[in-house]
């Protein structure tokens, strides 16, 4: 395997159309074609139907966003973490971050919408998804919610179900201000620290570390490398010196530079080992190590777990 690609929307349609017993063009919204980007919501119900024995979402990446309201006992899988969700839970994917979501009983519902970065980067209404706190690496993008919260939630779904077989000429720019909602509903359930901005230099320095940091994935095929490593790499990048860099991410984070980046690193090694079938050695390169040796020790001493035991 040269390149991990991720679910694209033509394979999610392939699977959805057959789930539903129905054809892909059948699933379109009406003049999508017509719009920049792409967007569609689903009953989780009608595209689960197809998978009775285990209804488990595949683990990967998607080339799309997805807003979802579950309703049901669920369990969402990441490579570094699991959150378990007793009843209903509002669920935010990106296609940096690959999931999985593994349903824990028989009763599934609620609805989501999948969409592109480009539906929502138009006009007047143009946004960076991954600027906003909720898409950002390191967030957690699962938040259980109750019945309150629940019910308007499935009114604002309603309303996008609703519009998009209407035929309001402004429909799309409608359906992204719902969306919008949607968003904004998820991010007033997050810590209120996670979505404070300020304007000191601090912040900038470790905003900009972060980018930098997450510019360099995902790693998406063999012939891509890492280029920065190290916190002198990174302090170079920036233009600072690497302790002042150190000092700010210890203030801002409550971890060092190099913690950070071999959190992240780590990160990818999970991901990699967890959903291709390339080989150690080819990991360990992709990722920055000359030695498949030094990539082990790393992994280990992060994790308690050699790649092949992690792998199994």
């Amino acid at each position: 395997m040269n390149k991990l690609k991720p679910t694209s929307l033509h394979t999610f349609y392939q699977e959805a159309s057959s789930a539903r017993g129905r054809e892909v063009q059948d699933l379109l919204p009406p003049d999508i074609q017509r719009e920049i980007g792409h967007f569609n919501v689903f009953d989780i119900f009608e595209t689960i139907r197809k998978h009775n024995e285990t209804k488990t979402m595949p683990y990967n990446r998607r080339a799309y966003y997805k807003i979802s309201l579950i309703q049901g006992r669920n369990r969402a899988e990441y490579a570094d973490k699991v959150i378990e969700v007793e009843r209903q839970a509002l669920l935010f994917a990106t296609p940096k971050i690959p999931y999985r979501w593994v349903p824990l009983d028989e009763k599934q519902s609620g609805t989501f919408c999948i969409f592109t970065s480009d539906f929502m980067g138009r006009n007047k209404t143009a946004v960076d998804l991954d600027e906003l706190p909720l898409f950002k690496s390191g967030q957690v993008p699962v938040f259980e919610v109750c019945d309150n919260d629940a019910d308007e939630l499935t009114t604002l779904f309603g309303k996008i179900k609703k519009e998009i077989t209407s035929d309001y000429p402004f429909k799309y720019d409608l359906i992204r201000a719902y969306v919008l909602e949607l968003i904004h509903y998820g991010q007033k359930l997050q810590p209120a620290s996670s979505l404070l901005h300020t304007s000191s230099s601090a912040s900038r320095i470790s905003s900009f570390f972060a980018e930098l940091l997450e510019r360099q994935f995902p790693i998406e095929s063999l012939q891509q490398r890492l280029e920065l490593r190290t916190p002198k790499e990174y302090a170079d990048r920036l233009s600072v010196h690497v302790n002042h860099l150190n000092k700010v991410l210890k203030e801002t984070t409550g971890s060092t530079t190099t913690q950070i980046i071999s959190q992240r690193i780590v990160q990818e090694a999970k991901i990699l080992l967890r959903q291709t079938d390339w080989a150690i050695s080819d990991i360990a390169f992709v990722l920055g190590f000359e030695e498949s040796a030094h990539f082990s020790n790393f992994f280990k001493k992060h994790t308690s777990s050699s790649p092949h035991l992690f792998r199994r």
